[in-house]
């Protein structure tokens, strides 16, 4: 080897300063870096929390709305009239088909509402196999609900309000003749009492009892006229009583 490339062989490298330098930058680098994360990373773990539970309070509403809607006019007992639905501001209890992957064939009296757990307030809804209910004594004391299905936790709180065909908005529905047109499900954050943007209003499918609308479906009027007897008949003995007045003469 010649002296000339030995020497440059020599000088390769770095010195001792240049990588002290080297490394003192990689330190600054990685400081900035690890700052810049700790102020970044708490708040893109808060953002992302407030979408998984907007969507899971989605969820939960879809569900409560899809159950609202497919409330049915069923009374309590056959000596009543008035179907089984009951809201406060709360809670609220009506009857429905029979849902559920092992549910049998027949109706459920639904609860959905505000309870208490070890963790606090919590929306739930539970059911109840429905069947004829005695008029003597009330609802809650002859139904056993059970299935509690945890819809969300506090501090997100539910609410209803309920509205007939003249939209006039009501914090209760309690023994009416009729089922609500619209239930408003109103979800608000406790701690800042600010109305969350996912809630909404739900129309009930049904307005009228099951007699009824089989009525109308086959084309007659099953409607009672005070008499006792519905106005099919009543047309027919009206027919009747025509034909065996006298006429005055043949019409046109």
């Amino acid at each position: 080897m010649s002296p000339r490339v030995a020497k440059r062989a020599g000088e390769a490298g770095f010195t001792l300063i240049e990588a002290l330098a080297a490394l003192a930058l990689t330190g600054l680098v990685l400081s900035a870096l690890a700052n810049i994360t700790s102020q970044w990373l708490p708040n893109w773990n808060r953002g992302m929390e407030r979408i998984q539970r907007s969507e899971a309070i989605g969820l939960a509403l879809q569900r409560i709305g899809a159950d609202l809607a497919a409330a049915e006019y069923v009374p309590a007992s056959r000596e009543q009239q008035k179907p089984l639905f009951d809201g406060s501001e709360l809670s609220v209890m009506f009857v429905r088909t029979a849902l559920g992957p092992n549910a049998r064939v027949g109706l459920d009296v639904v609860r959905i509402g505000e309870t208490t757990d070890r963790q606090g307030l919590v929306a739930v809804r539970s059911r109840a196999p429905f069947g004829p209910l005695l008029p003597v004594a009330s609802v809650s004391e002859q139904l056993q609900f059970g299935d509690p299905v945890v819809l969300f936790r506090a501090p997100f709180r539910l609410s209803f309000s309920y509205a007939g065909k003249d939209r006039v908005w009501k914090s209760s529905w309690h023994d009416a003749e009729k089922l609500p047109a619209e239930i408003m499900l109103t979800v608000r954050d406790a701690a800042t009492e600010n109305v969350l943007s996912v809630s909404t209003v739900v129309s009930v499918h049904a307005d009228a009892p099951a007699v009824a609308a089989s009525c109308t479906q086959a084309g007659n009027d099953c409607k009672s006229d005070g008499s006792g007897k519905n106005s099919k008949d009543a047309a027919k003995d009206a027919s009747a009583a025509n034909a065996a007045s006298p006429q005055s003469g043949p019409r046109l």
